[in-house]
């Protein structure tokens, strides 16, 4: 069994700078830290090792500075990390994303699960565990919150909706997306975290993956930002007092006036 867990630096800033040439994320000088998200895919991948055997792998797309969170994955136990790095895959959409994803991926090889976390902290969409899939031409459970078992061909597990659970089977190998409610990641050990010091990160490029050149970064987004701006808060706030009915109505001419505006 081969665990390979997609992993992603993100701002560790709220107060997020963007290019306003490229529309791109301003990454260099702000502070970065591992996606949320993903800790519980690389803890969800540990455990899976612990309890069925096998190796882990993380791999993450992003500058050299990615290098990082990868080294934090190995000091959680992670077995291997790759970085892709290449400024061949610089303004890349979610689709481009995966597809260098599943260019390394296949590189890597004779994986069993792949892992991602539900979505990524700076983006939000969610979009890259289904595109990778869609990639690689094998299925996808999203919003994982229990695995229940995992043989040589099969995937047990179960997925967390907005108001029920559902419990599914999937044959393997399969993309899964995982929800916090799946584990509680656990901190780094000092003998990880010297294993994580010393640890080599390999770093590929387009050239190393290989792949259609037209698929990668800019060329390979069909998604473009056209513009952003940051929205307008207004601080100002009414309180109003009166009968259920009165207190409606204010509110609908309120709102009118918005809508009229």
């Amino acid at each position: 069994m081969k665990y390979i867990v997609c992993i992603k630096q993100v701002p560790d800033t709220m107060d997020v700078k963007v290019d306003p040439e490229t529309k791109r994320i301003v990454r260099e000088g702000v502070p970065s830290i591992m996606n949320p998200y993903d800790y519980y895919a690389v803890e969800e991948a540990l455990r899976l090792k612990e309890r069925f055997g096998g190796t882990t792998v993380a791999i993450s797309m992003g500058p050299l500075q990615a290098e990082a969170v990868l080294r934090e994955a190995i000091s959680l136990g992670i077995d291997e990390a790759y970085l892709l790095s290449d400024r061949a895959f610089a303004g890349s959409d979610t689709l481009a994303t995966s597809y260098t994803l599943s260019q390394a991926i296949k590189k890597i090889g004779d994986f069993s699960i792949i892992l991602c976390g539900r979505e990524a902290m700076d983006g939000s969409t969610g979009q890259v565990g289904p595109e990778l899939a869609e990639h690689l031409e094998i299925p996808i459970i999203t919003y994982v919150s229990k695995i229940v078992n995992v043989s040589e061909n099969q995937l047990e597990c179960v997925r967390l909706l907005e108001d029920h659970y559902e419990s599914l089977k999937s044959p393997l190998p399969a993309v899964i997306t995982v929800v916090k409610e799946i584990n509680e990641p656990r901190l780094p050990s000092l003998k990880g975290m010297l294993k994580a010091k010393k640890a080599t990160v390999p770093v590929w490029t387009k050239s190393d993956i290989g792949g259609n050149d037209a698929q990668y970064g800019q060329d390979g987004s069909p998604t473009k930002v056209v513009e952003i701006w940051r929205p307008e808060i207004k601080k100002e706030g009414k309180i109003v007092s009166g009968e259920p009915d009165q207190l409606a109505e204010v509110i609908y001419q309120a709102l009118k006036k918005l809508g009229a505006a």
